[in-house]
């Protein structure tokens, strides 16, 4: 189901005051992609960049056309890890929120 208007100004309001909740969104997104949903991952990444930086200014960081990004986080996109993580980079310097990767646990 898309996304109605009112929903992602909504959430762009939230995101450009609330630090907390930018961190949960980024995190979210890349929770769900090292957890295999993809779908779900581009979809919250693709949020993310809507109610933060914008395509627009994405595109001049990674150097990559804003309609190929918008095309490799849309649905039907298929990006590449190095695009992905290139994209993960510049969000978190562009937006200060930085993410690092711990174990969940330890198998013996």
């Amino acid at each position: 189901m898309p996304l109605t208007r009112e929903f992602k100004e909504t959430v762009k309001a939230r995101a450009g005051s609330d630090a907390a909740f930018r961190s949960a969104l980024l995190t979210e997104a890349v929770e769900l992609l090292l957890a295999g949903d993809v779908a779900t991952g581009k979809a919250v990444l693709r949020d993310y960049i809507n109610a933060t930086v914008g395509f627009e200014d994405l595109a001049e960081e990674v150097g990559t056309p804003s309609k190929s990004l918008m095309r490799m986080f849309g649905p039907r996109g298929n990006p590449r890890a190095d695009n992905v993580f290139s994209v993960i980079s510049r969000l978190q310097a562009m937006t200060g929120v930085r993410l690092a990767v711990r174990p969940d646990r330890v198998d013996a």
